[in-house]
């Protein structure tokens, strides 16, 4: 007899009252794959996307949300080399982590970091992988440079202010509130921009421009961003949340000799996380073990109440990270 779990999953598209409680099997580890039991899983935009039908998952991903999750191994498949039954670690999920059993690459899988709870440790896969592969690997952020990260508040936001500021970068940040931009200057903002009051090309070309914007907003900030960016600058967008359909004026392009990127994570190959993977367990592990970098931490809900933890993203009031507690 199969054992089953309880899990949520999205009985249609719609809003956050489609998520409902379910019973679905435990998965079994495939090759080069972990089993989980899930302690905390991360609340993400793009789980937002999914459940409203605009994000499908990729061929052979579970049906269910969520893109990251903490855990212990309970069980490993064939070709798994450097992971055993009873290791604690945080993973990026190609889906399932709503749920307290979830199978994984065993190459997306991380430590949890030394002195660092699930809870946070749930946290790290989604906005660390985004923020460290488009900032760093694609946007290629030094030292000096001035960086410009719109919704400071959000989770990609703390995060890219933290490893920004951390490796030496002055960095500047968008949020739509007083508290919020207040967040932002905590953990490590030269600037943060209330884009309610101030508009943010003007001050940033004030600066100089930015050699770097990393954009998750689209629609009208796309020709703004052109412009807050100095010769020679970088502009990588990995999300349009006021769409991706606009007028630009590309000579500013040719003239300022732009860089104009982007990426999404999900789709992917195995291969590509991995190597992400590698890249933070080197690079950005030992801030995290050494307290310079952390999670910001805004609420944690019950998975069966993950309804209500997508109205609270959807709401934009949070600061920082949202979780789902599934056992521990």
């Amino acid at each position: 007899m199969t054992q089953m779990m309880r899990a949520v999953e999205i009985t249609r598209p719609g809003g956050p009252d489609v998520l409902q409680l379910t019973e679905r099997p435990i998965p079994a580890p495939a090759n080069g794959q972990v089993v989980l039991k899930v302690a905390y899983a991360g609340v993400n935009r793009p789980d937002a996307l999914q459940r409203a039908g605009a994000y499908d998952p990729p061929p052979g991903a579970s049906d269910l949300p969520g893109l990251e999750a903490s855990g212990e191994v309970v069980a490993v498949g064939p070709g798994v080399e450097g992971l055993a039954i009873g290791d604690r670690v945080c993973a990026l999920l190609p889906g399932g982590g709503y749920a307290e059993y979830v199978a994984t690459p065993a190459a997306h899988c991380l430590p949890v970091p030394a002195g660092m709870g699930m809870k946070e440790a749930a946290c790290l896969p989604e906005t660390f992988f985004t923020v460290w592969s488009n900032v760093f690997t694609r946007g290629g952020l030094k030292a000096g440079e001035r960086f410009l990260v719109h919704g400071g508040s959000s989770g990609i936001g703390t995060t890219a202010i933290q490893l920004a500021h951390a490796f030496g970068a002055r960095v500047f940040a968008t949020a739509g509130s007083q508290e919020k931009c207040d967040a932002c200057v905590r953990l490590g903002a030269e600037k943060a921009i209330n884009y309610r009051e101030e508009d943010f090309v003007k001050v940033m070309q004030a600066e100089g421009g930015a050699n770097l914007i990393l954009d998750m907003v689209g629609g009208d900030y796309i020709p703004r961003n052109v412009k807050a960016l100095a010769n020679d600058g970088r502009l990588v967008q990995i999300a349009f949340l006021q769409g991706p359909v606009v007028e630009l004026n590309f000579a500013l392009m040719m003239v300022k000799r732009l860089t104009l990127t982007g990426s999404t994570l999900r789709p992917q190959s195995d291969l590509a996380k991995a190597q992400i993977a590698q890249d933070l367990r080197e690079a950005v592990w030992p801030l995290l073990e050494a307290g310079k970098v952390a999670p910001v931490m805004d609420s944690e809900f019950d998975l069966a109440d993950a309804a209500a933890a997508h109205a609270r993203m959807e709401s934009s009031g949070h600061i920082g990270k949202i979780v789902l507690k599934v056992s521990g």
